[in-house]
């Protein structure tokens, strides 16, 4: 799922203090101390719109999503603000209540002037619920009110290949690249699509271009590691499967999955076998 967008501003006078302290907090990461400031000063004033957005931003950020949807609800029936109600609709769908999630998204798209990261906030809802052609319609309909975005043209790219539309988004990500030379998501993306396409000389050259500039990218070392597998290069396919997953126990399904999938690669009985081998 999207990223929540940035809480919107103060609808009020300038920010208090304990305000202002609360988004510093929040901005440096300090997510509990930004909870805490952002809920004093929603103590003392329950109309704080913006007061509202941080405590809910610090929330959702530790996964306490289903907390973070009272208050969002409070503050958007006294305002009107597309970025509170993008917010509630991420806040729903990351408690798990898509449906909601997509008709409160849907109700803010509508809203002229347009407010983009809403669009993307319910293609991401739809995307997740399985509704993938729903889901490039609003990629769509975004691009047509915002054409020169390469965010969205590339959201569009990385959607359509689930429909099996490789060859358009091809062209998207090739007129992409030659406008943002290096974009590692570009590069990324693109690489995606040539591995599907079965190109994997070509797939890995980007792999390597993307991890030049992000070392420490797990899911793109752990394609560049499929690509290289496909290849028929083990040795290196493996080691980097292993870097991908050095200090991320987490990734191991991932990982697994790009041995066991590939054409030259390995398949073990035991899970726990896959993490003894990879490690």
């Amino acid at each position: 799922m999207p990223k929540p967008p940035p809480p919107p501003a103060n609808r009020g006078p300038n920010p208090s203090p304990a305000l202002q302290r609360a988004v510093a907090a929040l901005q440096m990461g300090q997510i509990v101390e930004a909870e805490r400031l952002a809920a004093e000063v929603l103590k003392a004033n329950r109309n704080d719109v913006g007061a509202a957005s941080i405590l809910a931003r610090a929330l959702m950020m530790q996964n306490r999503n289903e907390e973070a949807i009272a208050p969002l609800e409070r503050a958007t029936r006294r305002v009107e603000d597309a970025g509170l109600e993008t917010l509630l609709g991420a806040a729903l769908g990351g408690a798990g209540r898509r449906n909601e999630a997509i008709d409160v998204l849907r109700r803010t798209t509508a809203r002229r002037p347009p407010y983009l990261p809403a669009f993307q906030a319910l293609a991401g809802q739809l995307h997740a619920d399985g509704r993938i052609d729903e889901a490039v319609a609003v990629i769509e309909s975004a691009i047509a009110l915002a054409p020169g975005s390469l965010e969205f043209q590339l959201l569009l790219a990385q959607l359509l290949p689930q429909r099996n539309e490789r060859g358009r988004a091809r062209q998207i990500l090739e007129k992409l690249r030659a406008a943002a030379p290096g974009h590692p998501d570009v590069l990324g993306a693109l690489a995606r699509v040539l591995l599907l396409d079965g190109e994997y000389a070509a797939a890995a050259d980007l792999y390597r271009q993307v991890l030049a500039q992000r070392p420490d990218d797990p899911l793109t070392r752990t394609s560049f590691s499929a690509t290289l597998l496909e290849m028929g290069d083990r040795a290196a396919g493996e080691a980097n499967l292993r870097l991908a997953l050095r200090g991320r126990p987490q990734k191991i399904g991932r990982t697994t999955a790009a041995l066991v999938m590939s054409s030259h690669g390995r398949f073990l009985f035991r899970r726990s076998a896959f993490a003894e081998f990879l490690s």
